[in-house]
């Protein structure tokens, strides 16, 4: 599929490099670009001449569509339409988002998301029909579709729907997350832009152990986000397991953020950012190779989203930095040290500073926690060692002829558990006495 990429802005030299790699993204190959410095025209975005340019340019290299990284209404994609080459669509950057995010849905929650997303574009342009149509005016002229009066009803009701079982999916996905955190997993979230590398990063940091060893403890463990060069490669979460003595961690890699989202497309995907939320700590991701100025940006807009709910501990962790010197990575630090205070840098490529990684990663976890529990021997006494052994760091474990001795440390929640466990067996032991 053939692309040509237009842009306006109000001053300043257009930047077109997101919005290409969004294409590249979607399957698009990129055949020529049109921009302009200038207010916005209402009837066609960009002004008369420079539309009629665009007409000219895609007719030349016989492009199927033309991707505007502006915000189209519903009349300039008609009026533009007009003037292009007979079957040339025209699109705008939330319809190519919601392509990408359409072709990337794997699971149900994803593909809902991608459902929600569309029926919320879609609902004020039905909004707008109904709104024409009342005034008896024909808003398919305009290029909006025939006017449908129950197709607004029906997108509100899908909404709702989608809505209720999005918010199924999600507490199933909490109570797994609480079975977790029981087991004495601490739970790790990779947060940050899209293509920031966290996906690159998460295979460093996860366990040699394979999915297909994973399984039979925690068969909701999701296959290892794939590795490209490419925006929204990730679109789920994708969990795995690292080593981290003594402790098991989980880590989690998200859709990644991206720059100038509507509220809409942002409210869709709300859900999949609850797995940061409800993290231990955050890693946030950052491309220290991109312009200072961009990270600088990103880093708010990454700090502000996650600072609404989020109570974690957040570490930003610089990555790529195999494709800075030294000077700039030390100039990069300093430039950005009132966001990032105390950031790792690594290279998730070249497993750079990974081990200094996971040394940062554990001591930014909750501590644990030392105990010492006398068992009464009974018939679960040793399922409840080995419970223990499973989910803590064993110092010792003394057996007497009529009790067993366990010194161990872990996470408080687990230590808690481990308590009550003890309880039940001294219960169980009176009541046999």
């Amino acid at each position: 599929m053939k692309a040509i990429i237009a842009k306006r802005v109000d001053s300043g030299t257009p930047d077109t490099s997101e919005i290409r790699d969004l294409a590249t993204a979607a399957g698009y190959t990129v055949v020529g670009e049109v921009t302009q410095s200038r207010r916005a025209d209402a009837a066609l975005q960009l002004g008369e001449g420079k539309a009629e340019e665009l007409a000219e340019v895609a007719a030349g290299t016989e492009a199927t569509t033309v991707i505007f990284d502006n915000r189209l209404g519903p009349y300039q994609t008609y009026n533009l339409g007009q003037l292009l080459p007979d079957g040339v669509e025209v699109i705008d950057r939330f319809t190519l988002i919601l392509e990408i995010f359409g072709q990337r849905a794997q699971t149900r929650k994803a593909q809902l998301q991608v459902e929600l997303a569309e029926l919320r574009y879609e609902l004020p342009r039905a909004e707008a029909k109904t709104s024409l149509a009342k005034r008896d005016e024909h808003p398919g002229f305009m290029g909006l579709g025939e006017y449908d009066e129950s197709r607004e009803r029906d997108i509100k009701d899908q909404i709702s729907r989608i809505n209720d079982e999005l918010e199924r999916i999600e507490q199933t996905e909490e109570h797994r997350r609480e079975r977790r955190r029981d087991s004495g997993f601490d739970l790790v979230a990779l947060a940050g832009y899209t293509n920031a590398g966290k996906s690159t990063l998460l295979r460093q940091l996860a366990d040699d152990l394979t999915v297909e060893e994973n399984e039979g403890l925690h068969p909701d463990l999701d296959a290892t986000a794939e590795s490209q060069d490419k925006l929204f490669t990730t679109l789920g979460t994708t969990t795995r397991r690292a080593s981290i003595e003594p402790r098991d961690v989980l880590v989690t890699d998200t859709v990644g953020f991206i720059s100038d989202l509507p509220h809409w497309l942002v409210e869709s995907f709300k859900s999949t950012l609850d797995s940061v939320y409800r993290a231990d700590l955050v890693l946030l991701v950052v491309d220290v190779s991109e312009p200072i100025d961009e990270i600088h940006e990103k880093l708010v807009t990454c700090h502000d989203t996650l600072y609404e709910r989020n109570e974690a501990p957040i570490v930003t962790v610089l990555n790529k930095i195999d494709k800075v010197d030294d000077e700039v990575l030390a100039e990069k630090r300093e430039a950005l040290s009132a966001l990032a205070p105390n950031p790792v840098t690594v290279s998730g490529k070249e497993g750079t500073n990974v081990e200094a990684l996971l040394d940062r990663i554990d001591r930014e976890l909750p501590a644990w926690e030392e105990e010492r529990l006398l068992l009464p021997m009974t018939d679960d006494t040793m399922s409840v060692v080995s419970w223990i052994h499973d989910n803590a760091n064993v110092d010792d474990v003394t057996y007497g002829d009529e009790d067993v001795v366990v010194s161990f440390e872990a996470r408080p929640a687990v230590i808690e558990q481990a308590r009550s466990r003890a309880t039940e067996l001294r219960t169980t032991a009176a009541e046999s006495a």
